[in-house]
C-alpha cells in the first residue's frame, strides 16, 4: 500500500525538481500520509502538482529582471538608489496586517535608511472597498512629494478611508487640494495602481503584506526582528546596530 506514496513522491519531485524546497517538503511530509490519501492525490495529480508549483514559485527568489521590474524608480521609495539591499513591499491601506507592516517599514527607515532602499507597491485587495481609491490618493500625494506622510495618515486611520476622509488627510499634510481632488475625480492614478497589482501577480503576490528583500520573500513581514535578520544577512555582516 505504501508503494502509492513512493510513486507520488517520485512523480512530484521529478516534475518539481529534485533540488527544490517543495520537493524536500514532499519527501518529508508524504511518509506521514495514510496510503489512501496518497492514492487520492495520485488520482488528482494534475491539481496537486499545480498547487505545489504555485507554492514553489512563491518560495523561489526572484530573478534579477523581476527584482529590477518591481523596484523601478516610478514607485514611492526611500534610501540610496545604489543600496546593496532592495526591499519591495506590496501593500493594501485597508489591510490590518499591512498596518503592522507599516510599523516595520518605519523601523527599517530608522535603522537602514543609509544602507537599504525601500520601494512601496500597491496591491489593494478586491474585498477592501476603499483600498483602491486610497492607493490612488497615495499616488496623488507622491506626485506632490508627500507619499509617506499620506501613507502614515491612512494606516493610522484605517477605519476611515472614504473619499471625504482622504480629502481631509490630504489637507492636513498640506497638499495642493485642487490638484489632489482633480487626480481622484479623474482617476488619474487608477491605471498606475492596476499596473502595480499586475506586477504583484507576476511575482506570485496573492495577499498582503508581501515583502521581498533582494528578491527573497519574507516569511513574516510584520515581525521587525525577522525582517532585520534577513536584511543583515543580505548586507553580509553582523547585525546592524540601531541608531
Amino acid at each position: 500500500m505504501r508503494k502509492g506514496c513512493d510513486e507520488l513522491v517520485g512523480k512530484l519531485c521529478k516534475d518539481l525538481g529534485e533540488t527544490t524546497e517543495t520537493c524536500a517538503m514532499v519527501k518529508r511530509e508524504t511518509p506521514k500520509f495514510p496510503a489512501e490519501r496518497c492514492a487520492q492525490f495520485l488520482k488528482q495529480y494534475d491539481q496537486v502538482l499545480a498547487d505545489l508549483q504555485r507554492m514553489e514559485a512563491k518560495n523561489k527568489p526572484l530573478d534579477a529582471e523581476k527584482i529590477a521590474k518591481i523596484a523601478a524608480a516610478d514607485a514611492a521609495n526611500f534610501g540610496p538608489a545604489d543600496a546593496k539591499v532592495t526591499i519591495v513591499e506590496f501593500s493594501d491601506f485597508q489591510c490590518p496586517y499591512c498596518s503592522r507592516a507599516a510599523n516595520v517599514v518605519e523601523q527599517i527607515k530608522e535603522k537602514y535608511s543609509d544602507k537599504a532602499r525601500f520601494v512601496f507597491r500597491h496591491f489593494p485587495l478586491s474585498f477592501h472597498q476603499n483600498a483602491h481609491l486610497a492607493s490612488q490618493a497615495a499616488m496623488a500625494a507622491n506626485a506632490q512629494g508627500k507619499f509617506f506622510e499620506m501613507h502614515d495618515k491612512m494606516f493610522a486611520n484605517q477605519g476611515a478611508l472614504g473619499r471625504e476622509d482622504l480629502d481631509k488627510y490630504a489637507s492636513e499634510i498640506g497638499l495642493d487640494m485642487a490638484k489632489f481632488k482633480a487626480a481622484l475625480d479623474g482617476g488619474t492614478y487608477k491605471a498606475a495602481v492596476d499596473a502595480d497589482m499586475k506586477l504583484g501577480e507576476e511575482v506570485a503576490v496573492d495577499g498582503t503584506p508581501t515583502l521581498f528583500i533582494n528578491g527573497k520573500r519574507a516569511s513574516n513581514p510584520t515581525d521587525f526582528g525577522a525582517v532585520s535578520a534577513m536584511i543583515d544577512a543580505e548586507l553580509g555582516g553582523a547585525p546592524t546596530a540601531t541608531p
